[in-house]
């Protein structure tokens, strides 16, 4: 060691060749073609007593030793216990001892390096494992079942296959999910919805039609022709007169074809005729409800809008009073708005506060509980008698509420979830009532003895949530709509009773499904083991928001069908034994029929890649039967983006396209029923 107190010595390259000790390569490109491992022997060969004849270097490093391997040394001095390697490079054949700081370039390695290589891999694998834990960390906040919700239609579009596991790389591990039963839905024709239309409750069948010799010599149904021209004849009885009449009705089932097509700027959340048909009222997220006067089907007048201030979001629903006098109209408030129907009245509707509690009967230990604190209607319905409305509301509430005297009859909290459809059974009895929830179930309540918020029985069957409830108002049949994409009727006979209703375990839900973001997966679909539901009907689409169900009306159609809207941009329409009887395509109906404006903006909805802005798309949440003539009124989110909405009036054309009248079929107009360019 103590011959390097002298490293100013320098070695010429004759030496160098003499002395396997010093290693010094002459050149750059001999530098790059070395094998490394051999490099590293080399230097671990390097004896102390090499270094004896070193020379001493300047402090300053030389500007051309910097080109030359690009370290940069230390002003400071060097440790005279430190073991270096000289490398000395010859320029322009000239030999280094020329010049000691122009003409050579000395690089002084130090043994330090033969250790630090190793410490900077050990540092690496320690950085290594820190970001593995990162991400892995990552993976499980992404796992987390409401973040998860977001991302679950990622993976959605692959068809499965056999060796298919139910896993997606955005949520943790599960075990592989076993194929279910092909053959677990319902069978279709239902046997129970065949007794149903055979009875004659729903329609007339074609064995009373066989008895009644409305048959055709040969057995076959005779055609819709020939009945009307039995009917202009007037040659059969009184009886066969009405059962041909009731045939007919039956028979004619709106087409795609839209007669007109009225255009908003917002979407449309809800319409319906009145009782009587004279009367058409559409519900908008403007917070406005357009009437229209429909005393004429095929010729519509609009007379009246009136707005609802301070809503939240949009207008969750309305209804129409049996006289027409009056509309009830909700946001996802504690207020109902009440506006006469009377277009020469231009007051301001009554405001109705739901939430408070008022003298009339109720728990006084209810509280009204939300994610957001605050209360909120979905739902709202007068009574036949037109002196009450019931309310269903967030966080399970129902609400009874006495119209004359301005106060609360009932206030329960009568579900796990949000009560988002209610109705009474019966015309002519506001007692018994229906509810419909966010937690799978449907309720029956009695107003007489609601005061101890037990319900008077329950169905089960739904696997998720309900969208709506309608009632026949027969006292006995009610129809309801599910998330779990399937429609079912229901007989009040076969309720169950609410003890046995608690002693049932929870329904088991699919947490990762939300119908608002994402498609519905078959696979977990199954037979609630206590369904106590007379007929299921599937096809259609529960997707996007709340849509709804009805019965068809008696008077044009003999009460034969029930109806549904789609997210898929149809009116789907069943027989009572779930065998589909038609479909009214409104998205064919009226695919750009209106000009893209970007001022509408989005609604936000839709599968990832599946539409872009600049699509038509179509979302039927409701639709309505005219009570006599064969004219449906859909109701829809609807146009480029959703971000728009309409209402179309199809009507029974017998497969005709057009026709040679005016104004033409599938016309369109604005709100106020203006026809304008779109």
């Amino acid at each position: 060691m103590a011959d390097t107190q002298n490293p100013a010595t320098t070695t010429t390259p004759s030496e160098a060749e003499n002395d396997d000790s010093d290693y010094r390569p002459e050149t750059e490109s001999e530098i790059d073609d070395m094998n490394a491992q051999a490099y590293l022997e080399g230097l671990a060969a390097l004896s102390p007593d090499s270094q004896g004849d070193a020379e001493d270097m300047d402090d300053d490093e030389d500007e051309e030793g910097e080109e030359g391997d690009g370290e940069d040394d230390d002003d400071e001095e060097p440790d005279e216990h430190a073991h270096y390697i000289e490398v000395e490079i010859e320029e322009g054949g000239q030999d280094a001892t020329e010049t000691e700081v122009e003409r050579s370039e000395l690089y002084r390695i130090p043994y330090i390096l033969l250790f630090l290589v190793p410490f900077i891999d050990i540092i690496m694998l320690i950085l290594g494992m820190a970001a593995a834990r990162q991400r892995r960390q990552v993976m499980r906040i992404l796992a987390h079942s409401q973040l998860g919700r977001l991302f679950f239609h990622a993976d959605q579009g692959v068809e499965d296959d056999e060796d298919d596991e139910d896993f997606n790389p955005i949520f943790r591990r599960r075990r592989r999910r076993p194929k279910p039963d092909p053959n677990r839905f319902p069978k279709v024709p239902s046997d129970e919805g065949t007794r149903l239309m055979e009875s004659g409750t729903f329609g007339t069948s074609d064995i009373q039609d066989s008895t009644t010799d409305l048959r055709t010599s040969s057995g076959s149904r005779k055609r819709l022709t020939s009945r009307i021209f039995e009917r202009e004849l007037a040659t059969e009885s009184y009886n066969r007169q009405k059962m041909n009449q009731r045939l007919m009705a039956q028979d004619m089932i709106p087409s795609t074809t839209a007669d007109m097509i009225i255009h908003y700027n917002q979407p449309v959340y809800s319409g319906q005729f009145s009782d009587d048909g004279n009367f058409f009222y559409s519900v908008n997220k403007d917070f406005r409800v357009r009437m229209y006067d429909t005393s004429n089907p095929y010729q519509w007048r609009y007379y009246k809008t009136v707005e609802y201030i301070g809503g939240q979001w949009t207008l969750t629903d309305a209804s129409l009073s049996r006289d027409n006098k009056y509309l009830a109209y909700t946001s996802i408030r504690s207020t109902v708005c009440l506006a006469p129907t009377d277009p020469n009245d231009k007051g301001d509707p009554y405001n109705l506060d739901l939430s408070d509690r008022g003298t009339g009967r109720t728990n006084n230990n209810f509280m009204y509980r939300s994610r957001s604190g605050s209360f909120g209607i979905w739902s709202i319905r007068f009574s036949g008698d037109g002196r009450q409305l019931v309310a269903g509301a967030t966080a399970g509430s129902i609400v009874v509420y006495d119209i004359e005297s301005r106060r609360t009859l009932h206030r329960i909290f009568g579900h796990d979830g949000d009560v988002n459809a209610v109705c009474f059974a019966d015309s002519s009895s506001p007692h018994i009532l229906y509810s419909g929830s966010d937690d799978t179930t449907l309720k029956v309540w009695d107003t007489r003895s609601m005061g101890d918020s037990r319900a008077a029985g329950a169905f089960v069957g739904h696997i998720e949530g309900l969208t709506y409830i309608d009632s026949k108002m027969d006292g006995r049949y009610i129809l309801s709509n599910g998330k779990d994409q399937s429609m079912k009727l229901w007989d009040l006979r076969m309720v169950m009773s609410d003890s046995d209703f608690n002693d049932l375990p929870p329904v088991r839900q699919d947490s990762r499904f939300d119908y608002r973001w994402g498609p519905y997966d078959e696979d977990s679909w199954y037979v609630h083991p206590n369904d106590n539901s007379l007929v299921t009907y599937r096809g259609h689409k529960v997707l996007r928001t709340l849509i709804r169900c009805h019965f068809s009306p008696p008077g044009s159609t003999n009460s034969r069908y029930v109806y549904s809207g789609s997210a898929d941009g149809k009116v789907y329409i069943w027989n009572m034994d779930g065998t589909i009887a038609g479909k009214v395509d409104v998205y064919a109906a009226t695919v750009n029929s209106r000009a893209y404006h970007s001022e509408f903006g989005m609604d936000g909805w839709g599968d990832d890649d599946e539409f872009t802005q600049n699509s038509w798309r179509t979302c039927v949440r409701d639709a309505s039967w005219h009570p006599n003539a064969p004219i449906i009124a859909a109701s829809a989110l609807n146009g480029y983006g959703s971000a728009t909405g309409t209402c179309t009036v199809h009507s029974w054309n017998d497969g005709a396209e057009e026709d040679e009248g005016e104004p033409r079929m599938g016309y369109s107009v604005n709100q106020r029923l203006e026809m304008e360019p779109f």
